[in-house]
């Protein structure tokens, strides 16, 4: 048989990580990215540097590929789609226009009979003008937007006047909840009732960018069973192939809420790398590239620290870790201060 090349769009850490899987597994790796010092060009096969809409380009990466999967959710849906025509695009194409779309996401949710926090769609500024019930709530753009962009924070109807919001822009509005924890659970679909799927992951968050992630969250078994299975509900009713992540809310009543759907691998699933016999990333090519599934064994509890911004520095000037401590350089080149440019796990 011969090697299976597969295509990544987009070069970031995930792609990176996504890479390094593939190559474990004997599959060659092309990465296409709009970011010409995309870290992941460190450890792919072969780079193209391409805008998403450059057919030229893309019809070349597309043709040195067998299956192509993605790294990040906002592409193009006409890119994906064309790509889609001549070779498989895993997950498929409407997946991600979905999950593009916030207010969409929301009403597949509901239409599965899984609770999300109560939303609006808000198309002008007199919209939430008339929605007091609404706030404290967060306004968000329907599309784009990740790391806490595109989105603010609205205590009480006064806070609209100092925020600068565009509403030439769709926005969706959602009601904060009395928040206990965040949680999120990843799952690996192969196939119908086909998957392996990791134990719910306990977040902390600090300026709506993921600061650590550690197993076993501490939850009840009612909320890591419900969880497990609307994680795995969305990923049947979506027809995924791959790796998905859903992150979920915890109120202070013990009531589970699913914030939003990740089409693809996810930072809160890096710690699966070390604590489990096959990570996130081995997983998602294993199930893209129709490999054997192999089934999951926890190694070791564990906790992962996003390294944001200079916080990466002492780890690069070679600072002394235990055997129990794994250090990831994102290679980024420049250092942005709320940029994720590497993370460390530490197993317990």
């Amino acid at each position: 048989m011969s090697q299976k090349n597969l295509g990544i769009i987009g070069g970031g850490q995930l792609g990176s990580m996504l890479s390094q899987a593939a190559k474990k597994l004997n599959i060659n790796t092309i990465i296409y990215s709009d970011d010409f010092d995309a870290p992941a060009q460190n450890f792919c096969d072969e780079f193209i540097f391409g805008r998403y809409d450059d057919k030229k380009k893309i019809l070349e990466f597309v043709n040195k590929a067998d299956v192509i999967t993605y790294e990040f959710e906002n592409i193009p849906y006409e890119t994906l789609n064309e790509m889609n025509k001549l070779k498989s695009v895993l997950p498929k194409p409407s997946v991600n226009r979905l999950i593009q779309h916030r207010l969409a996401e929301k009403d597949f949710i509901n239409k599965l009979n899984i609770r999300t926090t109560r939303y609006v769609s808000i198309e002008k500024k007199t919209d939430i003008e008339t929605l007091g019930d609404f706030l404290p709530g967060i306004l968000k753009t329907t599309t784009m937007g990740y790391d806490g962009k595109g989105q603010y924070p609205l205590k009480k109807m006064e806070d609209l006047n100092s925020l600068n919001i565009d509403f030439s822009k769709e926005y969706i509005l959602e009601k904060l909840v009395k928040l206990k924890k965040e949680i999120s659970v990843i799952v690996t679909r192969f196939g119908i009732n086909n998957f392996e799927i990791y134990e719910p992951i306990e977040n902390t968050h600090q300026d709506q960018i993921l600061k650590q992630s550690m197993i076993p969250a501490e939850v009840s078994k009612q909320i890591a069973d419900q969880s497990k299975d609307w994680a795995t509900r969305i990923a049947e009713e979506l027809k995924y192939i791959g790796t998905l992540c859903v992150e979920f809310f915890i109120d202070r009543n013990e009531n589970l809420y699913v914030n939003e759907i990740a089409p693809r691998v996810h930072n809160s699933g890096h710690l699966t790398i070390n604590a489990f016999n096959v990570s996130q990333f081995e997983n998602h090519i294993r199930a893209v590239c129709s490999l054997e599934k192999i089934p999951l064994k926890k190694i070791s509890n564990a906790k992962m620290q996003n390294l944001i911004g200079k916080q990466i520095e002492p780890y690069r000037q070679n600072l002394k870790l235990s055997d129990k401590e794994f250090f990831f350089d994102y290679q980024k080149k420049e250092i942005k201060e709320k940029r994720k440019m590497g993370h460390i796990t530490t197993l317990k």
